[in-house]
């Protein structure tokens, strides 16, 4: 097999934290093996009115004498959505079909358990999605990659920015990026600079124009220009290649309408900074010791620098109490700024973390300068917090600290939470960010992260505008994306779309709203539609329908934001329109995925290009233990290719200990319930799974799942989740995923992984009720000294079975089983595994051992029945 690392392209912003400004682009291509040769890669951008249309094509021929396996690896920006993906193989274009996730899944799986190769995204890195596929390609033939995405670029700081990270190593003959840009305000700069060659090369492999509304940058390298040296054969394209513009600004916004669908810009200059107060509510527990508490002081330090005279502050210190620099705001002025200093330098970690009331310090700080008057009338409050760790003291459930933040916010100011490092619960400060109109962004925990820092504050470090409205005619508009906004930043832009009632009106007329540093003010920008029509004719060369697109772009963007913050039927109604556009324009989104099937040798070869937006759960091909069903417990011998299962046998009521491990301190436990209608004294009829307790004692930790909702946490504070969520939550040696409606995956430590299948039966079923499924993942990382119904299998035994026979069913064969020193009579039979479709189930064929598993587990099966489920 010939493995060979691909183009990939990435937008993101160089500055920042998350994607946005004009595409980023990592570019790899590692070196040809065995007789592969890419003679051809190109990087083709089309942007119009900030929307970007990007085509990734790399050529490659297999010149050796037998097939080769080629591996592709594309990595994407986690804010584009791929729209097309296709292989050419000798001529024959393999198209994907964008379809809905599940359904696209199911065929994924079908094209894995049939032992073909299929492709998937994964995240990677910061910003990043890795799309992997790998296709077999005849010798002598010629293979094709094309990858496309669109992207709405988002205005950074002043400009719009490319960042194409060029790492071939290898020298490729035709290498070549190209991009084509069309702003029908006008471009007012352009450049292109490359870190990896020097200006003297660079000016000869690079052309960059623009004039007028056009702009255009082409870097196309000659072998030559390519080597390291003049006589080497390694490339010395490994770098960073830039391409920054902007618009002209004549007028603060800019209306473009075309095929009944608008879009409307606005970016207003000149403008006066409105004043801030700002409070930084900063974690100081013990674990931000060291590198973070380091460069949390640093960038504090320098966001004290870049502070206004007009502007008011604070800082506000929390872990297992809450300290304040001062008693209220003090205003900006040198001397209050050098005593700041002082004390961000003296900083230092200790204690837990109690975000509670650490938050509400800050939002009543903010309010009471607001109503005393301490601060000027016409400023702007911010509350920035930054966290590396989950509340574990004081107010700790995480939906009881959103209720009382919401409460107490009012919707008066934006809150904006950082989350530093991986070992805390993003989902958790992402919503409470977004239900008080602020965002959430992750710090990495990198030798910039006091950069990434720095870089968030000077998003928000110049307010020009409060409370901005957008407004257009009245009865005019439809499908209005998001047209309100708290504050309008310098250097940024406010994006609306929508569609026109009547495309043959003669003039369309926009206000925008807001309140200054000064005054209040009303931007007023009006179109006439004939003087629209023509200059929309000068685009030719760019496709037609981008403003459709763009505006199906951004609502699908909203939609999915708005989607995290939202449970029950709002969410359900929120997916199904996003899902409806992402299928209508052809979007791999979240809710979505691309599939690209090739005939080869009479069986079809399946790809997938999945955007891993939603927590997923791919369960492992190897074998692993697991109950469900009756309830059936399915034992998979470690070093044997055989199955063994039986089944318990008692009550409804009664709880069973599944897994206790006294070295890692988990342990799990169960409840049977019967079907409906089922005496609590039966042991007859079906039983079942109806609650699971999961404990960690070490980490004073426990998880109760039902049927119907999740509770996870300590004994006094327990955090509750419900079956149509899909949320992770996170912390120190833990992560829990809630696939709505599916299963939920628990992982412990280094990778001891749980998952719990829900299984749904018709409501209205006469006997059936709703039931769960529990399957253990990498058991051979739990101690030798675990126990319990499942757990005392989980390491080596030695079982044989002999003598196969007819038994008292014709299909189902008996046999003799010698296991633990006892001869058993067992049963050739199937059970049902769950973990890849919750609805039909995988057969299992195994082994069954009668009377409660007697002879099989140790003691016998009584001596596992317990008093409660903790």
């Amino acid at each position: 097999m010939v493995t060979m690392w691909w183009p990939c392209l990435v937008l993101a912003l160089l500055s920042g934290l998350e994607t946005s400004g004009f595409p980023r682009s990592p570019l790899r291509l590692l070196e040809v093996v065995d007789g592969i040769e890419v003679y051809s890669t190109k990087i083709s951008c089309k942007v119009t009115s900030r929307f970007a249309h990007n085509v990734v094509t790399t050529r490659a021929v297999n010149r050796a004498d037998t097939a080769k396996e080629v591996s592709f690896d594309v990595e994407l920006p986690k804010t584009a959505f791929i729209t097309n993906f296709t292989l050419t193989i000798d001529g024959v274009t393999y198209p994907g079909n964008i379809k809905e996730k599940e359904v696209a899944k199911k065929q994924y799986e079908k094209a894995v358990s049939q032992g073909q190769t299929a492709g998937l995204v994964k995240a990677s890195g910061r910003k990043l999605e890795k799309f992997t596929v790998s296709v077999n390609v005849a010798a002598g033939s010629k293979v094709t990659f094309e990858l496309t995405y669109e992207e709405l670029l988002k205005r950074h700081k002043g400009k719009y920015e490319m960042y194409i990270k060029v790492q071939p190593k290898q020298l490729v003959r035709h290498f070549e990026i190209d991009a084509h840009i069309f702003e029908p305000q006008g471009i007012s700069m352009l450049d292109a600079e490359a870190s990896f060659i020097t200006n003297d090369l660079l000016g000869s492999a690079i052309t960059k124009s623009f004039s007028g509304k056009k702009g255009h940058v082409s870097f196309k390298p000659s072998l030559d220009q390519q080597r390291s040296c003049p006589t080497c054969a390694d490339s010395l394209l490994n770098g960073d290649f830039t391409i920054v513009y902007d618009v002209n600004r004549e007028s603060p916004g800019n209306v473009q309408i075309v095929n009944g669908y608008f879009v409307h810009f606005f970016a207003p200059k000149g403008l006066p900074v409105v004043p801030k107060n700002i409070v930084f509510v900063i974690d100081v527990s013990g674990s931000m010791y060291g590198r973070k508490i380091e460069q949390t002081r640093d960038a504090l330090l320098k966001i004290l620098d870049d502070m206004k005279r007009e502007d008011y502050l604070n800082f506000i210190l929390f872990s297992s109490d809450v300290t304040t620099w001062k008693d209220t705001l003090v205003q900006a002025t040198p001397a209050n700024l050098e005593m700041a200093r002082a004390f961000v330098k003296n900083i230092r970690d200790q204690g837990m973390t109690n975000i509670n009331d650490g938050l509400l310090r800050g939002i009543h700080m903010l309010k009471d300068a607001r109503e005393q008057k301490l601060v000027p009338e016409r400023s702007t409050s911010i509350l920035i917090m930054l966290t590396d760790g989950d509340a574990n003291t004081g107010e700790s459930r995480p939906e009881k600290i959103q209720e009382n933040v919401r409460n107490a916010i009012g919707g008066e100011f934006p809150l904006y939470n950082l989350g530093f490092g991986k070992n805390l619960n993003y989902n958790f400060l992402e919503t409470m960010a977004l239900q008080n109109h602020g965002l959430a962004r992750r710090i990495y925990e990198d030798s910039d992260a006091d950069l990434q820092l720095q870089g968030f504050y000077e998003e928000v470090a110049n307010p020009l505008l409060m409370n901005v409205e957008v407004e257009y005619p009245e009865n005019a508009i439809l499908d209005l994306t998001k047209s309100n906004y708290p504050h309008f930043y310098d250097g940024s832009e406010i994006v609306v779309a929508g569609r026109l009632v009547d495309s043959h009106m003669d003039n369309f007329k926009a206000d925008v709203k807001g309140h200054g540093a000064l005054n209040d003010l009303t931007f007023t920008e009006e179109v006439d539609m004939k003087e629209m029509d023509a200059a929309v004719k000068e685009q030719g060369y760019i496709f037609g329908n981008y403003i459709e697109r763009l505006w199906a772009y951004l609502t699908i963007e909203q939609l999915l934001e708005k989607r995290k913050n939202a449970h029950g039927e709002e969410k359900e109604n929120l997916t199904a329109q996003a899902l409806e556009l992402s299928l209508k324009y052809h979007f791999v989104t979240p809710l979505t995925s691309m599939v690209v099937t090739k005939p080869e040798d009479n069986e079809d070869q399946t790809s997938i290009a999945d955007k891993p937006g939603e927590a997923s759960y791919q369960p492992p091909s190897t074998p692993y233990y697991y109950v469900d069903g009756d309830p059936h417990f399915i034992i998979q011998v470690p070093g044997k290719n055989d199955t063994i299962c039986f089944n318990i046998d008692e009550k409804p009521g009664t709880v069973l200990r599944l897994i206790q491990d006294p070295v890692t301190g988990i342990t799990v436990t169960g409840q049977i319930i019967g079907d409906k209608g089922s005496s609590p004294n039966s042991r007859t009829g079906k039983t079942y799974f109806g609650k699971l307790g999961i404990t960690n004692a070490w980490m004073d930790f426990r998880i109760e799942v039902t049927t119907e909702k999740i509770m996870l946490g300590n004994e006094d504070a327990l955090s509750t989740f419900s079956w149509l969520d899909t949320v992770t939550i996170t912390q120190t040696g833990l992560s829990v995923t809630i696939n709505r409606k599916k299963n939920m995956v628990v992982s412990f430590g280094d990778g001891v992984n749980f998952v719990i299948v829900l299984h749904q039966v018709w409501k209205k079923h006469p006997v059936h009720q709703d039931f769960l499924g529990f399957y253990v993942v990498d058991s051979h990382r739990m101690s030798a000294q675990t126990h319990g119904l499942l757990g005392q299998f989980f390491h080596p035994f030695d079982f044989e079975v002999f003598d196969t026979r007819p038994g008292s069913d014709p299909t189902k064969p008996d046999a003799t089983m010698v296991v633990k020193s006892h001869r058993l009579t067992v049963t050739r039979g199937s059970q049902k595994d769950y973990r890849k479709d919750a609805m039909v189930g995988t057969k299992v064929v195994c082994w069954f051992v009668h009377n409660n598993g007697e002879g099989l587990i140790d003691g016998v099966h009584t001596d596992y029945i317990i008093p409660s489920l903790f």
